[in-house]
């Protein structure tokens, strides 16, 4: 009956360990997670910027693996260099150690003033307050949670069975390893693994060097869930992490034949035998970043190797070339071509419909999904590109053209959008139910979907050569497909009024499709904005003058 009471005693002080590093995370995210991650993006121009980036962000989240999680999705956005941010998880491996090696000073009394502090934070109005008091109790949970573990510890000293499993394991060193690094990967967290290791050492019943290996065990371990939460995620995230655990790998294999070795000189040193493991937690660290810092260049060409691109599919961006944005202007050029490229996507799908519209044939829709999904990730791209291209300071007139590429592909994608999701289930129910326009009324729609096209095209070249007479032209093209769609509209209700059985069975549909085609048509001509606006014929208000 002792013993069970002690294992609930232990699993539940360690339950509320992980629950207090939870509730840090959340509320450090809460408070500083903007700014943690503007830091870790922007903070990796230089190996010591990058060290202590991910040095700064695991202190305050209190989690190696989310600040692996966060620079390893930064790199799959190419905000971070590979190599850089194998220098930022150096960083982050040592923030776990100091946060392990201050939680286990002695403070464990402050624990019921930090939690009435961060109750008093998180009953106010600011979000950031309450972000700061949840991670304050958080902290204050964790402190008392060492205190319990010391606790549920106490009755350890006299077991035999525990004895006799540590006399054990001090002959197996290997499985001693694998047994703290499954705690670490279980708990999600080599900290918790730590100071648990500590708890127990503090009984007296563990070896020096039983101690250093069952810490490179948790070091080891805390590495595994970051390789597993970005497995599904592109190749240059998986290097990331995967190369922050073969680092650990590798330290924790030249490290274990040397760990009675490092037992004696922890011995040496003036250190408090309490706090062995936390101690050795730090110095290894410590080391392994010394020694794989300058190994970190080699290191990220490897996993490039080891993890190599994936074939890139159809709606990869075939121009946007990162090289280039060095040199403006050739980026804006590559950027213009890929535009072109979302714009003929979308004449494809304009066409389809047309096609299906006038011929009544569903398969003409068929290819319409895969066309603007393509259209939505290049569009994106695009913009990624430009606003990467922005930070190097652009002159006034190179600025002005990435804004005017960036509002050209959202027009196209907004398109795509109205294509998607209302001409195309209009057509398919126009087919499916067999319903069929009036004579005139199908030819206004099919004269207007035409119209649409040619637009479409004349924006295009609009695009490309910036042509002002063009760009006046599509202005005026705007007014008449205004006063189509008023005149179809007119014309449809005097056909209802006569009482067509046609125009009754489709009236709906012929009003939708009028609608869409006009928002098409509003998003096609908009390329010609800029051009008028530059010259000053441009108004914001159609109201005439007084």
């Amino acid at each position: 009956m002792t013993s069970t009471i002690v294992m609930i005693n232990l699993f539940g002080a360690v339950a509320l360990l992980l629950f207090g590093l939870a509730q840090v995370k959340e509320g450090a995210s809460r408070a500083f997670g903007a700014k943690l991650r503007t830091g870790l993006a922007t903070g990796t121009r230089s190996g010591l910027r990058s060290f202590i980036s991910g040095f700064v962000a695991t202190v305050a989240l209190q989690s190696s693996t989310a600040t692996a999680l966060m620079v390893s999705s930064f790199v799959e956005r190419q905000l971070i260099e590979p190599r850089m941010a194998q220098i930022v998880l150096l960083g982050a491996n040592v923030g776990t150690a100091v946060t392990a090696w201050i939680v286990a000073t002695g403070i464990d009394w402050l624990s019921p003033l930090v939690i009435l502090i961060g109750i008093v934070l998180y009953r106010s109005g600011s979000t950031n307050r309450q972000g700061g008091g949840l991670a304050l109790i958080g902290i204050g949970l964790m402190l008392l949670s060492l205190h319990l573990l010391s606790s549920a510890t106490e009755p350890m000293r006299q077991s035999p069975a525990l004895a006799a499993f540590i006399g054990l394991l001090d002959n197996a060193w290997p499985v001693a390893l694998a047994l703290a690094a499954m705690v670490a990967f279980v708990s999600s967290s080599s900290l918790a693994a730590v100071v648990l290791i500590l708890s127990v050492s503090s009984t007296g019943i563990l070896s020096n060097g039983l101690v250093i290996v069952l810490v490179l065990g948790a070091n080891l371990g805390g590495a595994i869930p970051p390789v597993i939460a970005s497995l599904r995620g592109a190749p240059s995230a998986k290097r990331v992490t995967l190369g922050n655990l073969i680092v650990r790998a590798i330290g924790c294999a030249i490290a274990l034949p040397l760990a009675g070795f490092g037992g004696e000189l922890l011995e040496m040193l003036p250190l408090g035998p309490t706090k062995l493991p936390v101690d050795a937690h730090l110095g290894f660290n410590l080391i392994l970043a010394i020694l794989a810092w300058p190994f970190s260049r080699p290191l990220a060409r490897l996993m490039r190797r080891l993890v190599p691109d994936e074939a890139q599919p159809d709606n990869a961006p075939k121009y946007l070339d990162q090289r280039e944005l060095s040199t403006p202007v050739v980026a804006l050029a590559s950027a213009t071509r890929e535009t072109l490229g979302v714009g003929d996507l979308i004449e494809r799908m304009l066409i389809r419909v047309s096609d299906a519209f006038e011929r009544s044939d569903l398969s003409k829709l068929a290819e319409i999904g895969g066309l603007e999904q393509r259209v939505d990730v290049l569009q994106r791209e695009v913009k990624v590109y430009l606003s990467k291209l922005g930070r190097q300071g652009l002159s006034q007139d190179n600025a002005n053209r990435s804004i005017v590429i960036i509002d050209y592909a959202i027009n196209l994608e907004h398109i795509g959008d109205i294509i998607e999701k209302g001409l195309v289930p209009q057509v398919a129910k126009k087919v499916t139910q067999g319903l069929k326009f009036s004579d005139d009324g199908y030819d206004e729609l099919a004269k207007l979907f035409h119209l649409t096209i040619d637009n479409l095209r004349m924006a295009q070249t609009i695009f490309v050569t910036r042509d002002f007479n063009l760009a006046k032209q599509m202005m005026e093209v705007k007014v008449e497909v205004r006063h189509m769609e008023k005149q179809s509209s007119g014309r449809h209700l005097e056909r209802l009024r006569d009482g067509r059985v046609e125009s009754l069975q489709t009236s709906s549909l012929h009003l939708d499709i009028l609608r869409d085609l006009k928002r098409i048509n509003a998003h096609i001509v908009s390329v010609a904005h800029p051009i008028l606006d530059e010259s000053g014929l441009l108004i914001e208000s159609r109201l005439r003058s007084p």
